[in-house]
């Protein structure tokens, strides 16, 4: 019931509104738009047995131009049955709502009606881009990790800038594994094999199947496997070679839990650095968090700064009707500075839930930039987009653009800069 209520209430209407008005000033470099996908499940039968991350897919958008806000829009990704709804991306000037467990992505026009289903990534098998498609941003292309259940292997596909299908390496396994994301340096390929997995078509924690990270050849080839102690890995922040060594930052939780229940894990941030025998795990922040983002300009290359939030999915207590208990701590976001080894919170208020904050860049230098999030304003009982400069991050917002409803926590999206 909690995922159907309080900030995971879905909306029934999907609304257009222009020109709107803003609290602060929205930087002029900000010319793009700001999109976001998640669950937006209605009708559900039974709401006890509701599954986090089940329903209907709903990607919201702002668009952003010459210091205005032109509009707000939500909209249902409209594809038959469990529509895309973990990702929002853009590739070859085409932007694609992306699912996973082997469904199509649904590609959205700039207004973010669907077009309908797309074959991005389609092999003989019937794979498809996978939840978190990544794009190296020194080649152009657009790597995903796609799997099914019932199929005990995972591929690697490769997509040139151009949108065409140019490379892919299946990886057979023992079982079908929840891969909801993986890692990508300029080399390599990173894979997590965790004991979050399918049974049969059930996702559940299998306590006998052991968590191993496999290293893949970008080029294609064998996977090296190395075991790891027993953790689910959720999100990756970014990966980069260093020397004979692979440096990954990843979001892990410790099981045993329930996939349904994400709300019931206590996910920190750590650093992995992979070498020929061995996987030297090392802790960076206890504190609960997850949905990490980086410039998407160091994708695949060495990284000072990191974003993540501490959501209202992650360390705040539930009451049964879905509300924040008395005992909450607040919705944040943090900045990292691996360098130096500290990090800044931008706190919010207890009922300002907010979501992963998405890196928008202004300039050449790594933090030269904003950060975007949407963020429930109890004070309207709506949603603002909240631009933060990411080097004044625990500063007051740069603008708040003031939307005309609520967004529901959801998942992951993307800052579309016009070209």
């Amino acid at each position: 019931m909690k995922y159907l209520a309080g900030p995971f209430a879905p909306v029934t209407e999907e609304i257009t509104a222009h020109d709107l008005p803003v609290t602060g000033r929205i930087p002029a470099e900000l010319d793009g738009r700001y999109l976001r996908n998640g669950p937006n499940p209605l009708g559900v039968e039974d709401p006890a047995v509701h599954l986090w991350g089940m329903g209907q897919g709903m990607v919201h958008g702002v668009r952003l131009r010459d210091g205005r806000a032109e509009w707000y829009r939500n909209r249902f990704v409209r594809t038959p049955g469990f529509a895309p709804m973990v990702h929002v991306i853009e590739h070859a000037r085409r932007t694609f709502a992306l699912a996973e467990g082997g469904l199509p992505p649904a590609e959205l026009d700039e207004e973010l009606n669907t077009v309908g289903a797309c074959d991005l990534g389609a092999t003989a098998e019937g794979f498809t881009a996978g939840a978190h498609s990544k794009h190296d941003p020194l080649t152009g292309e657009l790597h995903s990790l796609s799997y099914m259940p019932g199929r005990e292997f995972v591929q690697h596909i490769v997509v040139d800038a151009g949108g065409s299908v140019v490379r892919t390496t299946t990886v057979p396994l023992a079982r079908t594994p929840f891969m909801h994301d993986f890692a990508l340096t300029e080399n390599h390929v990173v894979l997590w094999d965790t004991p979050i997995g399918f049974d049969g078509f059930e996702c559940r924690w299998l306590p006998e199947h052991p968590t191993r990270v496999g290293v893949l050849p970008r080029v294609g080839g064998d996977v090296r496997w190395l075991d790891v102690d027993p953790v689910h890995v959720s999100h990756t922040l970014n990966a980069y070679d260093d020397g004979d060594s692979v440096v990954v930052d990843v979001v892990t939780a410790e099981g045993p839990f329930d996939p349904a229940d994400p709300g019931a894990i206590r996910p920190a941030l750590d650093r992995w650095t992979i070498t020929a025998g061995q996987v030297d795990q090392r802790r960076l922040d206890d504190r609960p968090q997850d949905f990490p983002r980086v410039n998407e300009a160091r994708a695949t290359r060495p990284h000072r700064f990191g974003y993540s939030a501490a959501t209202a999915l992650y360390g705040i207590p539930f009451t049964p009707d879905g509300t924040p208990s008395d005992d909450a701590f607040t919705n944040a976001l943090v900045k990292h500075d691996f360098v130096r080894g500290t990090s800044e919170v931008r706190g919010f208020g207890r009922h300002e839930a907010v979501g992963e904050a998405v890196f928008a860049a202004a300039g050449p230098g790594e933090d030269d930039g904003y950060l975007l999030t949407y963020v429930h304003n109890p004070a309207r009982g709506a949603s603002d987009l909240v631009i933060l400069s990411a080097q004044d991050f625990t500063g007051d917002p740069v603008a708040r653009v003031h939307l005309p409803v609520r967004v529901p926590l959801g998942l992951h999206g993307n800052w579309l800069p016009d070209r």
